[in-house]
């Protein structure tokens, strides 16, 4: 991984993880949508990796359910990620490159990467190639490229690429936090209360955010914004693309649910 990507990527996250360090209600909903693949009744016996594990909030969720669980992410979010996970003393924490890992090949039964690969500096999909061999099954959360939407969001979608590409030269704390205020109450509220309003009539789906962020609260949404205003890399791929990697996996199944795409690669 170049130098200062590097830099970039662990100043970005470790900025984002001590502004948002805690653990939320609705995080445990978002932990069983994306292990809705995953049978969590086996994973007793277990040896499972969060790769780019962020404060943790996946792996509170599964600490107590496997053997055991090590925690890899590439930025200080670690020590906040050990700080949530402080009770849970089958919790191994490690900082590291997700591109070079210390680990042996099978050293897992399980590894989840939700919301990391489409941030790296190569092609999502070939840095999921790399990390096959770390176990015979993989959870992993990859952008969507809003094919499964209105053209309309697709429009969108290429303005606020545009914006965010300006953003991520922004380096203040205090002005990224006051921008992250300024999107989540100008932006993401107005477009969910229009679909509040919508939804009786059943054309919620119609306004963009509104499956993903209804319901949330504004320090869940607030933090959203700060992944995905801030961040200088930003890949999406549509379901097909998704399917490709099956040359290096025996299956890979695309859960039908949010988030999109959610999927779970075998060996």
């Amino acid at each position: 991984m170049a130098t200062a990507y590097a830099r970039e990527i662990q100043h970005g996250f470790s900025e984002e993880w001590q502004a948002h360090p805690k653990i939320l209600p609705e995080h445990e909903v978002e932990f069983r949508q994306y292990f809705d693949l995953v049978d969590l009744s086996q994973l007793s016996e277990m040896r499972l990796c969060d790769l780019g594990c962020g404060i943790g909030r996946w792996s509170y969720f599964l600490a107590d359910r496997c053997r055991q669980v090590v925690l890899v992410a590439y930025s200080e979010a670690i020590f906040i990620a050990r700080e949530n996970l402080r009770r849970a003393d089958n919790a191994i924490f490690l900082m590291a490159d997700i591109r070079d890992l210390p680990f042996r090949a099978n050293a897992f039964d399980l590894v989840s990467c939700l919301g990391v690969l489409h941030h790296l500096p190569v092609e999502g999909r070939e840095a999921l190639r790399e990390l096959r061999c770390l176990a015979p099954r993989h959870v992993v959360y990859l952008y969507y490229a809003l094919y499964n939407r209105p053209s309309y969001f697709r429009r969108l979608l290429s303005l606020t690429t545009v914006l965010r590409r300006r953003l991520t030269r922004v380096r203040s704390a205090r002005a990224r936090s006051a921008l992250t205020w300024l999107l989540a109450l100008g932006v993401y509220v107005p477009l969910l209360t229009i679909g509040r309003l919508l939804r009786p009539l059943g054309l919620h789906r119609l306004v963009p955010l509104v499956d993903t962020y209804a319901g949330k609260s504004l320090t869940r949404i607030r933090q959203d914004v700060h992944d995905r205003f801030f961040t200088s890399i930003e890949q999406r791929f549509t379901r097909q693309q998704i399917l490709q990697p099956v040359d290096s996996f025996a299956s890979v199944r695309i859960s039908s649910g949010l988030p999109y795409w959610h999927f779970l690669c075998d060996r």
